[in-house]
């Protein structure tokens, strides 16, 4: 078998929903073991987040980020659970979790408690507002951190309601930071023989994809605005109607692929001193942007991106949901995952990350609720008897 990133490193997922479970979905897919914990005959609450699902009962939601794990199940609120999961941990490398600051504090399950038994232990906590300062306690919700953050401010049509992203961006975005943590603290650890605790929260990482609309508010001192699907600092970047209401992006980074727009579309709006150069279209983009308005009607999207592509100019069309899914990149990309081989009727979006000598591999589709509870507690050393006694008392 091919040799993977992380083979050898065992990670307890105590999350659920999206964020944290997005992030050990890439660690499984980099070849670590994960062992996603769910309460018994309840499971993560995304189980059940449908319409639609496969035809085997999955729901889409739940296969979003939870393929490539065990899943085992145990109730944390009683004493046997707390034991085994403290089991678990104390030959976990690596423990993640979503719960509220100091939420597993009770039952023994914290940083300071866990580090105790095994130091190397990284223990990653992904909150909404992180583990210090006023908002902590607070719980957090992508849709929220969206508005908190100003990202919702500067999304949306200009002369409408502030918009949220199509997905939850913030989750996902928070869930790759952790990642990155991860990572970082497992090369320290080969340094130090120490673990830590990696600390990501919704706010921190929603103000810092704020970005370069971030950095302009602390440059200017100036609230930016919300631009549609303009640019702040570019013009013309943006989205254009061709003909028959077809619609196309033209993204124009420099002067000279803005010549070649003009060319292409047959005018000289280069040569004008209001236009010659980014700053200067930027201050009149209100003047520029009705113009090459009325020019791309003239021709279709397609012919459009034609001409601009042999002009080297960057544009592209806007694909719905299943047109990109079926784009032949996508596909060669394996992009699109089909675990048919396996039994499953669950399809899932490809991990992104290429990796030359040690690929990224989808061993199992998302497992049905504690699919592998008998398989991890004989590991652990379990008789069937005292699982079979657990299972009766509500414990797995």
């Amino acid at each position: 078998m091919t040799p993977q990133a992380l083979n050898g490193i065992k990670v307890l997922d105590l999350s659920r929903v999206l964020a944290a479970p997005g992030c050990t979905q890439i660690l499984a897919d980099l070849g670590a073991e994960v062992i996603k914990i769910e309460r018994p005959g309840e499971g993560d609450e995304t189980r059940q987040w449908s319409p639609p699902s496969f035809a085997d009962g999955t729901a889409a939601y739940f296969a979003t980020v939870n393929r490539n794990k065990k899943s085992l199940t145990v109730d944390m609120a009683k004493p046997e659970g707390q034991a085994l999961l403290r089991q678990l941990a104390a030959e976990a490398d690596i423990v993640v979790e979503n719960f509220k600051v100091g939420g597993l504090k009770k039952y023994g399950l914290d940083y300071d408690s866990l580090k105790q038994s095994n130091p190397g232990l990284i223990y990653a906590s992904l909150t909404g507002f992180g583990q210090t300062g006023p908002d902590a306690a607070k719980p957090g919700y992508d849709y929220i951190i969206q508005g908190l953050s100003g990202l919702m401010s500067i999304t949306g049509p200009a002369d409408g309601l502030p918009h949220k992203v199509g997905v939850a961006v913030v989750d996902l975005f928070a869930g790759l930071q952790l990642t990155i943590g991860i990572q970082a603290a497992l090369i320290a650890r080969a340094q130090t023989g120490l673990g830590q605790q990696v600390d990501v929260s919704l706010l921190d990482s929603a103000v810092a994809m704020s970005a370069n609309v971030g950095m302009n508010c602390l440059a200017s001192g100036s609230v930016p605005p919300r631009l549609g699907n303009a640019h702040p600092n570019i013009v013309p970047y943006q989205v254009f109607e061709a003909a028959h209401g077809q619609h196309l992006i033209l993204a124009c980074g420099n002067d000279k692929q803005f010549a070649a727009i003009g060319r292409v579309m047959g005018q000289e709006w280069h040569t004008e001193p209001r236009f010659a150069t980014n700053p200067q279209r930027v201050a009149h983009r209100d003047e520029l942007v009705p113009l090459m308005q009325a020019v791309f009607g003239h021709k279709t999207r397609d012919e459009w991106i034609a001409l601009f592509e042999a002009a080297q100019v960057p544009c592209g069309p806007i694909n719905n949901i299943a047109e990109a899914l079926a784009m032949p990149q996508v596909q060669q990309r394996g992009m699109v995952v089909d675990f048919a081989a396996g039994g499953s009727p669950v399809k899932v979006l490809g991990n992104p990350i290429k990796l030359s000598a040690t690929p990224v591999q989808y061993h199992s589709a998302p497992a049905a609720l504690g699919a592998h509870s008998d398989e991890i507690l004989r590991g652990l050393g379990y008789s069937e008897e005292q699982i079979g006694q657990w299972r009766a008392d509500g414990v797995v």
